[in-house]
């Protein structure tokens, strides 16, 4: 149920006036928040009411800038703000409530989505035009590597962790009470050997290492395979249990195992192709944890190849993010140039004097438009 403002606490009144005092930062962000337009995204994500209150709104915009402003992890704001009396005040949250568990901001945010932070983001810009502190006389855009958190991909590593995946999910669903008979066996342990057996290979730096390494990948293609032949009468079964009980974990864990099925797949096709002397493969899997983040060639010397989200960037004269762009994959500087523009010019109601990028978006057709 939404909640969008909190209880008022009366025991700010008997503190002396210079610990009730914001920061002169906190004061005016905690003013330019006040406003309905930051409100409005939440309205949609929560009934009227419907269901437990929610955590209030106000707070929670107020956390979540602290977050982004001092780049603290969920466990961390929550702490700090519980030890300091000027980011409890900031936050609304009254000196005899408790502040909000990290899990509940992490469900909260998961719950409101990309979606939602986008509008967000489109309020604030909206707010910040209104104000004239955004005018875009000057524009500079740029794209950069947003890099995923995963390690360096390689096609033992990923199907070694696609085998420990299914093999956990199985684990999971079973102890949800669906194909619990099912003949499964868990590989993981074999496929985790061979991967030490390539580690301890690589220390070897020679063309005879290069050889063994792909034999083992293979053996690791192997015990993948037979894995996702023994998951599939288990998915099959699960399914058929679905049918006869309604449980949302159970939906969620044969849904997860589904997909972990496609990405090995995938892998597994990807693995045949290096095997086969295929080195360039296009829309390349290197996670399965984030199976949108994709290899990317900027080509910085001390990273030739990054993995992860290209992002486009414009930002104003005084330093505001205005428009910005994340996509899959590394597509071309040029074609984003002109769409980046006319965004920022639809938000601001006239076109930049000045606009600076790089090479990239150096064409006939840019400099024309």
């Amino acid at each position: 149920m939404l909640r969008v403002a909190g209880a008022q606490d009366t025991w700010w009144e008997v503190l002396p006036e210079q610990a009730r005092q914001l920061p002169v930062e906190l004061a005016q962000v905690d003013a330019y928040l006040d406003d309905e337009r930051f409100i409005a995204p939440w309205r949609e994500v929560f009934a009227d009411r419907l269901g437990r209150p929610s955590v209030p709104v106000e707070t929670l915009l107020r956390l979540l800038y602290l977050k982004h402003r001092y780049q603290l992890g969920y466990e961390t704001l929550c702490r700090e703000v519980a030890d300091s009396l000027s980011w409890r005040r900031f936050c609304r949250i009254p000196l005899t409530s408790p502040v909000p568990h990290p899990t509940t901001l992490i469900k909260l945010m998961r719950r409101g989505g990309a979606q939602t932070v986008e509008q967000l983001n489109t309020a604030l810009l909206g707010k910040l035009v209104e104000d004239k502190l955004v005018r875009c006389g000057k524009l500079r855009i740029d794209t950069t590597v947003i890099e995923a958190d995963i390690d360096h991909p390689t096609d033992a590593d990923l199907l070694e962790h696609g085998v420990r995946k299914l093999g956990r999910l199985v684990r999971r669903i079973q102890a949800a009470g669906a194909a619990r008979r099912t003949r499964f066996r868990d590989r993981s342990r074999s496929a985790g050997r061979r991967l030490k057996e390539i580690s301890r290979t690589l220390r070897r730096r020679t063309g005879q290492a290069l050889g063994e390494i792909d034999r083992l990948t293979g053996e690791i293609a192997i015990v993948a395979r037979a894995t996702l032949r023994d998951v599939a009468a288990v998915e099959r079964n699960a399914r058929r249990a679905l049918g006869k009980q309604h449980s949302g974990r159970l939906t969620h864990l044969v849904g997860e195992l589904a997909e972990t099925v496609a990405g090995t797949r995938r892998l597994l096709e990807q693995t045949a192709l290096r095997l086969a002397g295929i080195r360039t493969i296009p829309d390349r899997l290197v996670s399965l944890a984030d199976p949108d983040a994709r290899p990317i060639r900027k080509g910085k010397p001390q990273h030739p190849t990054q993995f992860g989200y290209t992002a486009l960037v414009a930002e104003d004269e005084r330093g505001f993010v205005v428009d910005h762009q994340v996509h899959r994959g590394n597509p071309p500087d040029a074609p984003q140039l002109v769409p980046s523009v006319e965004r920022v010019t639809t938000l601001t109601g006239r076109p930049p004097g000045t606009v600076v990028a790089d090479r990239g978006f150096g064409t006939a057709a840019n400099d024309r438009a």
